[in-house]
């Protein structure tokens, strides 16, 4: 089945305004028509920024976790809580539904995004044609999980609201907050500088129009006498 891309038909997309346009080659620079912004073929450094960002994520990822996002003082002393540990205070207190929210949204969908994240960088950059197709949908949902990824810090605020209200203790938010929003932050701007055309570049050099040269099989002293 044959199919032309936007490469090979000489077009190029604005990164800023998505306006398509043919691509022009000079010494210059080309900018949108529309909006001025610099049109490039692919997004520069893409793999190079998604990684820094990446890395980036997973240090903080694990100060995040070990760290006490919540810090409570009352009339019967100080306590630290992180993020197990409140999850684990939840369930064990009868409150499963928000046990597994805060399971779900601090634990189990930061660390989805940073594998499935790593899986597309690795198998962009070493130019590899396995599963195009599943590859772009997992892009897709990393995408659409990070418009819900502060959905972690809303869960923590809401519990400071909740115990503030039914109790006389006071509670604050720790360290590990910090590096938990910093982590939602970095993975959103991660996939937000990950280019998925990178993902079929190599597939439409596979699947290229032209067709395999067959090797020459007449002999050598046929070669000669041409």
């Amino acid at each position: 089945m044959k199919y032309t891309t936007a490469s090979r038909a000489g077009l190029v997309a604005c990164h800023a305004c998505s306006r398509v346009q043919p691509r022009v080659r000079s010494k210059e620079p080309q900018r949108c028509t529309r909006c001025g912004a610099p049109l490039h073929r692919r997004n520069p450094d893409s793999l190079m920024r998604t990684w820094a960002l990446l890395i980036a994520a997973a240090v903080l990822y694990i100060p995040a976790n070990l760290l006490p996002v919540m810090h409570t003082s009352s009339l019967l002393g100080a306590e630290d809580d992180t993020i197990m540990s409140g999850v684990v205070y939840f369930w064990t207190s009868g409150d499963w539904p928000l046990s597994i929210i805060v399971f779900v949204a601090s634990i189990l969908v930061p660390m989805l995004k940073l594998s499935v994240l790593a899986l597309l960088t690795i198998t962009a950059q070493r130019h590899s044609t396995w599963r195009p197709l599943e590859r772009t949908k997992l892009y897709r949902i990393v995408e659409r999980i990070g418009r819900w990824s502060m959905l972690d810090i809303f869960v923590i605020t809401l519990t400071v609201a909740l115990v503030r209200f039914k109790s006389l203790a006071v509670i604050t938010a720790g360290p590990g907050a910090l590096a938990f929003g910093s982590v939602v932050i970095l993975t959103m701007i991660a996939s937000m500088q990950f280019d998925p055309r990178l993902i079929w570049d190599d597939v439409d050099h596979d699947h290229g129009d032209a067709a395999p040269q067959k090797p020459d099989s007449r002999k050598p002293q046929d070669l000669k006498h041409e």
